[in-house]
């Protein structure tokens, strides 16, 4: 059996069918969102090998989906349209999509894009999916947090914060979208809960707790 998993994302139900029979087929376990915002909330739940995204969909679209679930996924994208302009295309693939298909298309030319994907991105990591950035070392599989080689005791909200600050250094998140990213779209936190968690991380990190910044009427940055 197929050991990876692909989430289609498409407000066309009859183009999630049809895609999903073909990669069935060949033995991939499938995920079915009927928009970004569908996806991202069920990415609190499961953690797919690749995306397949249509570029229009209502509420938000293929591309704004792309720059959101890069900061907090790095599983690769293949994007769908119906629109075969270079422009689209090129923006595609800057922001950060592994491949580009254009509506209508055969079955044979999307699982072969998706088995390059794959091969393409998997067999370049390690087994264990490691960062290390200054004295802190993150091992993603594990969900584990070392600083200067000594283990951290994160809740997994501490740990999908620290995880997002490391992979951003330097660029500013407000709390609304540090809530958004960690707790998800729909949550019922308030920009309180970040401050809070914010505050015990920086006190796990201890002598290094100045690594998260304050940024005054914004919010916090990472800088190591």
């Amino acid at each position: 059996m197929c050991n990876y998993t692909v989430m289609i994302i498409d407000d066309e139900s009859q183009m999630r069918t049809l895609v999903r029979s073909f990669l069935q087929l060949e033995q991939y376990q499938v995920i079915e969102a009927t928009d970004g915002t569908h996806a991202l909330s069920l990415l609190r739940q499961t953690s797919p090998d690749l995306f397949i995204v249509d570029v229009m969909m209502p509420y938000m679209d293929g591309f704004e989906f792309a720059e959101t679930v890069k900061n907090i996924s790095d599983a690769p994208i293949i994007f769908l349209s119906a629109k075969g302009d270079e422009w689209d295309k090129v923006n595609g693939l800057k922001l950060g999509g592994d491949d580009y298909i254009v509506k209508p298309f055969h079955p044979e030319e999307l699982l072969a894009r998706i088995e390059s994907v794959l091969r393409r991105t998997y067999q370049k990591r390690d087994k264990v999916n490691t960062l290390q950035v200054g004295p802190i070392f993150l091992d993603h599989d594990a969900y584990h947090a070392t600083i200067d080689g000594v283990s951290l005791s994160l809740t997994l909200k501490e740990y999908g914060l620290l995880k997002l600050f490391v992979e951003n250094i330097g660029r500013v998140f407000t709390r609304v979208q540090l809530l958004e990213l960690i707790w998800g779209e729909h949550h019922q936190s308030t920009e309180r809960t970040v401050d809070t968690h914010i505050k015990t991380l920086r006190l796990k990190l201890g002598e290094h707790s100045h690594f998260i910044e304050t940024v005054w009427g914004i919010g916090y940055r990472f800088e190591v």
